[in-house]
């Protein structure tokens, strides 16, 4: 059959089982969304704000669903407001499919209006990037777009197409989907048994679980891995819910808000085996001094991070959970008990802990946590109430915690808590966000009330940019340059000007009644927590320490003293 070029996008994304697109049109795409109209009974599109919310918007309906995000913008402005929400997707390993339009093929390179290169922009950024300029080459590049951006080790994917080719006509032959292989041709077995021997050795073994065992959906592999090599585990931002945050065995997360008995206990191990992650700094902290009495261990199905940041020992490269099921069919069961006991002891002997006596954050994430049964999605933004976050919940489940791990993308979080709860409807959505954060993207909440979308959105309102002043306060000698937020804005009023329902709490005695009256509501709510300027994240490794040099409130007071 013949049809036009943007009949044909739409019909290529409905064959690959999209069912859902998050943008914003302008002229070069507008063939585009006159078509999305006449096919609006079968996919859906979510307008939102801004094209960065759209692009946040996609990247967190593909982490909580782990299908492939969709976005699109018109040329210009438009595709470079994707460009953080790609970076962003790139960083963490993303399935995102980012559209744009650009102007007609004969505008091209003569600096049209709203003309860019967005093609050469996101090259270092993505996974690919087409621009696609004769319509007979369309189908076949939304075909591959949606094969690269699931293939191997996820990430985004651009298409950008000239508004020619969107009006012109050609054949077009509808095609079943490609199945996406599990990349397994890449396991050694030589590799396989040089790990088996190495667990066997072992008295002191730790595991280390990083993003790769969410996107491979190895959680039950992982979990039979773990009670087989009888070690304790740790894990990444990327790697919450791969491993039951309330199994005995865990010890929270490692690095630099880590928490000390995963710090000082992989410091020590003989073996750490490394499932899916890239050893980023705010993990390593001093690189040469980073597990450095131990044999490393470095699964993954990226063969460019072996090495790349910490020399290992042994490596295996492919799909984490086909790499976990033939250790498992091929490990003995060891135990190691002197071992696990003393890193169990430290555990109760080093807990998290923050001041009772007030509202804070680790007590507000607590409170989500027990109200929500640790089923909750939680997204983010970047910074305090980040790491709170990720130490005070306990994730039971993968694609449970959804944040800018590897770009640290402050107003990220509400876009993406949209695209999630989008995507998974009925489980309860909530972003913790901070003051700076908030204000970044807050339009956002203008998406959400216009399709009731009932997200939660708690912002941890301390007057200023949290985690940029702790470091001020550490290690800048108290000179907040350009931190303190002591505006006038009213948060609770922007967000009922916006239409959502808002909620101002001052006192503990107040969180638990505006969680349940969030939880309750079917339209979206905002919490305003106001938090103490001085809350602090703890934990902490400075910058350039071993990691094994985690430090507290306690400890700095000491230090200060003497």
């Amino acid at each position: 059959m013949q049809i036009n070029g943007s009949q044909i996008m739409i019909e290529c994304l409905l064959e690959q089982g999209v069912d859902t697109i998050f943008g914003y049109p302008g002229g070069s795409i507008l063939n585009v969304y006159d078509e999305l109209y006449r096919y609006q009974d079968r996919i859906r599109h979510v307008l939102t704000s801004h094209e960065q919310g759209a692009s946040h918007a996609a990247d967190g309906y593909a982490r909580a669903t782990g299908k492939v995000g969709v976005c699109m913008a018109t040329s210009g402005p438009g595709a470079t407001n994707l460009v953080t929400g790609i970076a962003t997707a790139y960083m963490d390993s993303v399935p995102m499919v980012a559209i744009t339009c650009n102007v007609t093929l004969p505008m091209l390179g003569k600096d049209s209006f709203q003309e860019v290169d967005i093609a050469g922009v996101t090259m270092p950024i993505t996974k690919h990037s087409f621009i696609v300029k004769d319509v007979k080459d369309l189908a076949a590049v939304m075909r591959r777009a949606f094969k690269i951006a699931q293939t191997g080790r996820p990430g985004p994917v651009l298409v950008d197409v000239t508004k020619d080719v969107t009006a012109a006509v050609t054949d077009f032959t509808p095609q079943t989907p490609e199945l996406i292989q599990r990349q397994v041709d890449t396991i050694d077995e030589k590799d396989i048994e040089s790990v088996v021997n190495a667990i066997k050795k072992s008295q002191r073994p730790m595991i280390f679980v990083g993003g790769g065992a969410v996107i491979s959906g190895a959680e039950k592999e992982l979990k039979e891995f773990v009670y087989k090599v009888d070690a304790p585990v740790t894990d990444t931002l990327m790697g919450k819910g791969a491993f039951d945050g309330t199994d005995p065995y865990y010890t929270g997360m490692l690095g630099m808000h880590g928490t000390k008995t995963a710090n000082l206990s992989v410091t020590e191990c003989d073996l750490l085996i490394v499932l899916g992650a890239r050893f980023s700094d705010r993990v390593t902290g001093n690189a040469k001094k980073f597990a450095n009495r131990a044999e490393i261990v470095h699964i993954d199905i990226d063969p460019a991070e072996i090495n790349k940041n910490i020399p290992v020992d042994y490596s295996i490269i492919g799909d984490l959970k086909a790499v976990l099921e033939i250790l498992n069919r091929k490990l003995e069961q060891h135990y190691h008990k002197a071992w696990v006991d003393k890193v169990m002891a430290r555990k109760e002997a080093l807990p998290l802990s923050y001041h009772t006596d007030a509202l804070t954050g680790p007590y507000v994430i607590e409170r989500i946590s027990e109200l929500t049964d640790n089923e909750a999605i939680i997204t983010t933004d970047v910074g305090q109430h980040q790491m709170w976050a990720a130490q005070y919940y306990k994730y039971r489940s993968p694609r449970h915690f959804i944040t800018s791990g590897g770009m640290g993308t402050m107003g990220y979080g509400l876009g993406a808590c949209i695209g999630a709860k989008v995507g998974v409807p009925d489980t309860p959505v909530i972003n913790i966000a901070g003051d700076g954060c908030f204000r970044m993207n807050m339009n956002e909440i203008a998406t959400a009330t216009r399709y009731n979308i009932p997200i939660i959105e708690v912002v941890f309102n301390n007057h200023a940019l949290g985690m940029v002043r702790q470091w001020q306060t550490l290690f800048y000698g108290k000179r907040y340059s350009q931190t303190i937020l002591e505006d006038k804005v009213d948060y609770c009023k922007v967000s009922e000007a916006m239409g959502a329902k808002a909620i101002r709490v001052t006192k503990k005695e107040e969180i638990d009644d505006a969680i349940k009256t969030a939880l309750s509501a079917e339209v979206p709510v905002v919490i305003e927590v106001v938090i103490n300027q001085d809350d602090k994240v703890w934990p902490m490794v400075a910058p350039g320490a071993a990691i094994e040099d985690s430090f507290d409130e306690k400890d700095q007071e000491n230090r200060i003293q003497n």
